[in-house]
C-alpha cells in the first residue's frame, strides 16, 4: 500500500508539472544559487583577510536573505498550489481519502518536489561553479581560483534546504485540516462581490506615495539619513494602500461612467481585472515590493562598480606621505618607499612638498599655502599647465571637480593674518591635483616670494603645526602599487580605528592599495547581489504565475462561454492581453517608479562622496529589465493562451 501511496504522489507531481514549473525553477535557481556562496564561503584559496572576511560575510549575509525570502516564496507557492487543486481533494476525501492520508500525500508531493529542487541545484552548482570563479578571480585578483570538492557546501545545502522544504509541508497541509468536503469539491472560484474599500483609505495611500517621490526627489546629503529612516516604511504603506484600497477606489470610477465603462471589451476586462486585484491585493504588494529591492540591489551596486572606475580621476597620485616637520621617522619611510618601489620595478616621480598654514582675514579660516615651485613640477609631471604668479596674487587649488566648478569666477581679497601678507586670489588651477584626504579642502598657491615670507607660526600653534611636509609619488603603473607600504598603512587605520591618529607624526595613503581593497569588495558586493536579485526578480514574476494557474479552470469556463457567444481567436488576445498586462505590469510599472525616484536619492549620496554621475548606468539596469519583463510577459501569455484554448 505504501509503494502504491508514494506512485501516486510521483504521478500527482508529474501530472501537474505545468503547475509546478514556475515554482520548481524557482527552487532550483535558489539551491543553485546558495550553492555557489556556500563554494565560495568556504574557498580555502581566498588567503587574503581581510577579503575572505568581506567575502564569508557578504556570502553569509545573502543566504540569510535568501533562505528567508525562499521560506515565504514557498510558503505562499504551496499555498496558491492548494488552492489550485482543492476540487481534487474533495474528491479524493470524497472516495474516502482520510485528512490524515491527504496530508501525507501533500507532505510526499512536497518531498519530491524539494529533494529533486536540492539535487539538481546542487549539480547545476557545481557545474557552473568553475565558471563563476574565473569571475571572482578577476574580481578579487587572484592568481588561481580551482575548483573544490568538500563537504560543507554540500551539507550546508542539504541541510538548509531540507529542513526548509520539511517545515513548509507541515504549514501547508495545516489549510487543508479546517475545510469541509464540500468547499473542497466547489474548488477555487473568485468572490464576484463588489469590493468593498475605504475612500479615506484610497487617498492615503495615493497620497503617501506622492509624498515620497516629493521628498526622493528633493534629497540632499545633509537629509539622506533622516529620509533613509522615513521613506522606505512611508512607500510601503503607501504601496499597500494603493493595491488595497487606491485601485479599487478608480476601478469603481470607470465603472461609474458608463461610456468608459459599458464597452464590449472594456466591460469584460474592467470587470475581471477589478476582481483580480481585489483578490489578489497583497500578492501584487509583495510581487511590486521584491520587484523594487530587485531594482534597487542591482542599481545600487553597478553604481558602485562605476565608482571603482573613477577612483583614479578623483585620485591622480600613486602615493601620498604627509609629515609633520618634527617626524624622526620621515628619512627612513621615504627611502623605505623608494625602495620598496624599485625592488618592484615601477616607474615613479617623487615631489617634495612644503605646506604651511596660515589665517585668512577674508573667512577668519585656516588656509593651506602651496609655493607655485612645487605645483609647478608636479604639473610638468601630468602635463599639466604651469602656474606663473605675481607677488601679492594666488589661486585656489581646489579638491574635486565641483568644487573646481565654484571656484572658477570667485575672487578675494584677503590678508594672511600672522605675518600681513596681502593677497588677491583671482583664479584657481584648472586641474584636480589632491583629493581631500591627501591635502585638505581650503588651499591656495603662491607666488615664491610671498611664501618665503611667511615665517610666523599660525596663531595658537608652533612651527611644527604650522608646517608640514608632503611627498607625492606619481606612478604611471599606480595600480600595481597595492603591496607598497602596506606596514605605514597598517599604523595610519590602526592610528584611525582608536581615535590616536593626532599621535602619529605621518599619514600616508595608497591608492593603488584603496583601490584594489574598492573595487575587490564593491565587485564583490556586485556579483552577489546581482545572483540574489535575479533569484528575486525570478520569483516576483512567479507568483503572478502561480495566480494565474489557480484561477485557470475558472477562466476557461469563462472564455468557452464567450466562444459560444461568437468571440474570434483576435478578440481573444485582445480580451487576454488586457486582463494580463495590469498583472505583469501594474507591480513591475510601480516598483520601477519606486526605484527610479530611489535612485535619485542614491545620485545625491554620490553627488555628495564623489560628485560622479549615475544616470548611465541606472538607465542600462531599468532598461535590462524592462527587455526581460516584456520577454517573461510574452512567454507566460503564450503559455496561458495555449491553455485556455
Amino acid at each position: 500500500m505504501s509503494v502504491i501511496f508514494r506512485q501516486f504522489a510521483y504521478r500527482n507531481v508529474i501530472r501537474n508539472y505545468r503547475v509546478y514549473a514556475a515554482f520548481f525553477m524557482s527552487s532550483v535557481s535558489s539551491v543553485m544559487v546558495f550553492f555557489i556562496y556556500s563554494m565560495l564561503m568556504f574557498h580555502p584559496k581566498v588567503e587574503d583577510e581581510f577579503l575572505r572576511e568581506i567575502a564569508f560575510q557578504g556570502m553569509f549575509i545573502a543566504e540569510v536573505i535568501l533562505v528567508l525570502f525562499m521560506m515565504f516564496f514557498l510558503f505562499y507557492s504551496m499555498r496558491a498550489f492548494l488552492q489550485a487543486r482543492s476540487k481534487e481533494f474533495g474528491l479524493l476525501m470524497h472516495l474516502g481519502m482520510e485528512k490524515r492520508q491527504l496530508n501525507k500525500l501533500v507532505l510526499l508531493e512536497t518531498v519530491i518536489i524539494g529533494v529533486t529542487s536540492i539535487i539538481l541545484g546542487i549539480v547545476f552548482g557545481y557545474a557552473f561553479a568553475k565558471f563563476f570563479f574565473m569571475i571572482v578571480r578577476e574580481i578579487l585578483l587572484i592568481d588561481s581560483l580551482p575548483l573544490y570538492f568538500s563537504w560543507e557546501p554540500f551539507a550546508l545545502t542539504i541541510g538548509t534546504f531540507t529542513s526548509l522544504f520539511v517545515i513548509i509541508s507541515f504549514l501547508s497541509v495545516m489549510f487543508i485540516r479546517d475545510r469541509d468536503v464540500i468547499d473542497l469539491l466547489k474548488g477555487y472560484w473568485r468572490n464576484e462581490q463588489t469590493a468593498s474599500y475605504s475612500k479615506w483609505r484610497a487617498i492615503l495611500g495615493l497620497v503617501f506615495l506622492i509624498i515620497s517621490y516629493v521628498l526622493a526627489s528633493f534629497t540632499t546629503q545633509e537629509r539622506l539619513m533622516i529620509l533613509l529612516a522615513i521613506l522606505p516604511p512611508l512607500a510601503s504603506l503607501g504601496t499597500y494602500l494603493f493595491f488595497t484600497d487606491s485601485l479599487q477606489w478608480l476601478m469603481s470610477f470607470v465603472r461609474s461612467h458608463k461610456k468608459m465603462y459599458w464597452h464590449k471589451y472594456r466591460l469584460i476586462t474592467v470587470s475581471e481585472v477589478s476582481i483580480i486585484m481585489r483578490e489578489n491585493a497583497r500578492m501584487f504588494f509583495i510581487s511590486s515590493m521584491i520587484s523594487t529591492l530587485a531594482f534597487l540591489a542591482m542599481g545600487t551596486l553597478i553604481s558602485m562598480s562605476t565608482f571603482t572606475h573613477q577612483f583614479h580621476r578623483l585620485n591622480p597620485l600613486g602615493l601620498v606621505y604627509s609629515s609633520k616637520i618634527d617626524n624622526p621617522y620621515e628619512e627612513a619611510h621615504i627611502n623605505s618607499l623608494t625602495k620598496e618601489l624599485e625592488a618592484k620595478g615601477l616607474s615613479y616621480h617623487l615631489n617634495k612638498f612644503t605646506v604651511k598654514r596660515q589665517t585668512s582675514s577674508n573667512t577668519q579660516q585656516q588656509v593651506k599655502i602651496i609655493q607655485q615651485t612645487d605645483i609647478n613640477r608636479l604639473a610638468l609631471v601630468f602635463g599639466y599647465p604651469v602656474v606663473n604668479l605675481d607677488q601679492g596674487e594666488a589661486i585656489f587649488l581646489a579638491y574635486s571637480e565641483k568644487s573646481l566648478e565654484e571656484l572658477r569666477n570667485k575672487k578675494v581679497r584677503t590678508v594672511l593674518q600672522e605675518n600681513s601678507i596681502p593677497l588677491f586670489i583671482n583664479s584657481v588651477y584648472p586641474r584636480v591635483l589632491f583629493s581631500p584626504t591627501e591635502l585638505g579642502t581650503n588651499v591656495i598657491v603662491v607666488n615664491d616670494n610671498d611664501f618665503n615670507l611667511i615665517d610666523e607660526a599660525m596663531v595658537g600653534a608652533n612651527a611644527a603645526q604650522s608646517t608640514n611636509h608632503l611627498y607625492v609619488f606619481h606612478v604611471p603603473q599606480w595600480t600595481a602599487t597595492k603591496t607598497i607600504g602596506l606596514e605605514l598603512d597598517a599604523m595610519v587605520t590602526d592610528a584611525y580605528l582608536n581615535n590616536h591618529q593626532e599621535e602619529l607624526p605621518f599619514y600616508f595613503e595608497n591608492s593603488g592599495l584603496d583601490y584594489s581593497f574598492i573595487r575587490s569588495t564593491f565587485a564583490l558586493l556586485l556579483f552577489i547581489g546581482l545572483l540574489a536579485a535575479s533569484v528575486f526578480f525570478l520569483a516576483s514574476g512567479s507568483f503572478i504565475y502561480f495566480k494565474l494557474y489557480t484561477g485557470l479552470e475558472r477562466d476557461k469556463q469563462q472564455f468557452n462561454a464567450l466562444r459560444r457567444m461568437g468571440i474570434t481567436e483576435r478578440e481573444l488576445r485582445k480580451i487576454v492581453n488586457r486582463q494580463l498586462i495590469p498583472q505583469f505590469f501594474l507591480p513591475w510599472g510601480l516598483a520601477m517608479l519606486h526605484s527610479t525616484f530611489a535612485f535619485m536619492s542614491l545620485q545625491a549620496f554620490w553627488i555628495g562622496i564623489a560628485e560622479l554621475s549615475i544616470l548611465r548606468e541606472i538607465l542600462i539596469v531599468l532598461g535590462a529589465i524592462t527587455c526581460v519583463q516584456f520577454l517573461y510577459f510574452y512567454l507566460i501569455r503564450w503559455r496561458y493562451l495555449s491553455h485556455i484554448r
